[in-house]
């Protein structure tokens, strides 16, 4: 399987975070950007729900951090 480059999918987890803090349901377009990022990432991570896609995301971008720093989108639960 193609995986994404760990850069690509810490910028999806940072989109994801900020816009699902930001979601409160009235906002048609924040809902369709929350929708076209959590297909994305689930796409990206070959998952098909976004617990799995966050799950796989954070751990393939922790893998490829240099030793001794965490990626800042590894803090923030699902």
């Amino acid at each position: 399987m193609l995986m994404a480059h760990p850069a690509v999918l810490e910028e999806l987890l940072r989109r994801y975070e900020e816009l699902r803090a930001r979601y409160g349901g009235g906002d048609e377009g924040l809902s369709r950007r929350l929708e076209d990022v959590t297909y994305t990432l689930c796409v990206s991570t070959g998952t098909r729900d976004i617990a799995a896609a966050l799950v796989t995301a954070r751990e393939q971008v922790k893998r490829s951090a240099p030793r001794g720093k965490a990626p800042a989108s590894a803090s923030v639960p699902a």
